[in-house]
């Protein structure tokens, strides 16, 4: 039953979604452990390192869009070598949750984090939160030059000059938000406006910063992580957060997360490594060397930055993202994706 649930949801997502036959990876067979990541070796591979080094565990790390590992996961159901999956935002995780393969966490595990960023089923935990914002090009735009919502950013005063990444794994989980949020005619009509209005398409996020600071963009839909390591290397780059407030789905606080398989055959060195994630170690680094929120009470918050309990998101219990795959198929219907 868990498998064939796995597979119709996997279905969903190939549909949409071209799989890599081989996914990147790193590591052997004998590994103590295998992790699908969606999030990027830049990004995860450091702290995972480290795990290795004080735990003296070997970890395969498999690579790739978290949109593709999910469906990956998904695809290969309970024959998934797969004992954690190491997911960017709260949708993907809950695309798996709901096909039923993932392992209930223990408590203690839960018990570090918010409820409000983990999932209500308790199969995955939240690792490091991030807020949807909109980076601007400093030069050319104050904060206040920037409309109050996201939603006016179709206004034709912007045609051509907004970036965005839709084959990006949170900015798709923000596009489900809206749908969840103002309902899918509403977000269909945004995105339609947005397409229309000469929104310009990027690969991912960094290129979306690359493109405001040099000035091709004025500004663009992004994460807010990005910007500040970018500031550290060049303090005179001609870029800011506006980070928006009052419930605005522009607003959306999401979080990376982590599953445990239920099928997996390591699950002590899993739970381990998920620990690890959550302990001082690994949510200082997501601090700061991600500039990440930590999602862990107790540790700091990154520098320069709003704190996590300053922002006003809007109200969303973050299981509510779990339908990725139409959120998918609507980014194709537009055209979008």
């Amino acid at each position: 039953m868990r498998a064939r649930s796995a597979n119709r949801t996997a279905r969903g997502l190939v549909g949409t979604l071209v799989l890599l036959p081989v996914l990147a990876a790193c590591g052997s067979d004998d590994a103590d452990l295998t992790v699908y990541s969606g999030r990027g070796e830049s990004l995860v591979g450091p702290i995972i390192e480290q795990f290795e080094e004080d735990s003296e565990l070997t970890v395969d790390v498999r690579y790739g869009n978290t949109a593709e590992m999910a469906a990956q996961i998904l695809d290969e159901g309970s024959n998934t070598p797969a004992d954690v999956f190491l997911a960017q935002d709260a949708g993907a995780l809950g695309e798996v949750s709901a096909a039923g393969i993932f392992a209930p966490l223990p408590a203690e595990l839960l018990d570090m984090v918010d409820a409000a960023y983990s999932s209500a089923d308790g199969d995955w935990v939240g690792l490091s939160g991030r807020s949807r914002t909109v980076v601007y090009n400093t030069d050319r735009l104050g904060e206040d030059d920037l409309p109050e919502t996201i939603a006016e950013f179709t206004d034709p005063g912007w045609e051509g000059r907004i970036g965005w990444a839709p084959s990006n794994a949170s900015f798709q989980a923000f596009v489900t938000a809206m749908r969840v949020l103002e309902g899918e005619d509403t977000t269909r009509a945004w995105l339609e406006d947005m397409r229309d209005n000469g929104t310009q398409v990027y690969d991912n996020n960094i290129a979306i910063l690359d493109a405001v600071a040099n000035g091709e963009v004025d500004a663009g839909l992004v994460n807010h992580y990005y910007l500040y390591p970018r500031l550290e290397e060049e303090p005179d780059l001609p870029a800011a957060n506006k980070f928006y407030a009052d419930g605005d789905i522009g607003a959306l606080v999401n979080v990376a997360g982590a599953g445990i398989l239920a099928e997996s055959e390591n699950a002590d060195a899993a739970t381990e490594f998920v620990e690890f994630l959550l302990s001082d170690t690994g949510q200082t680094y997501f601090a700061e060397e991600t500039s990440e929120f930590p999602l862990v009470e107790g540790v700091a918050q990154p520098d320069g930055m709003p704190s996590l309990e300053s922002l006003t998101p809007p109200s969303l219990d973050l299981a509510q993202l779990e339908d990725l795959s139409g959120t998918l198929d609507l980014l194709q219907q537009t055209g979008v994706l």
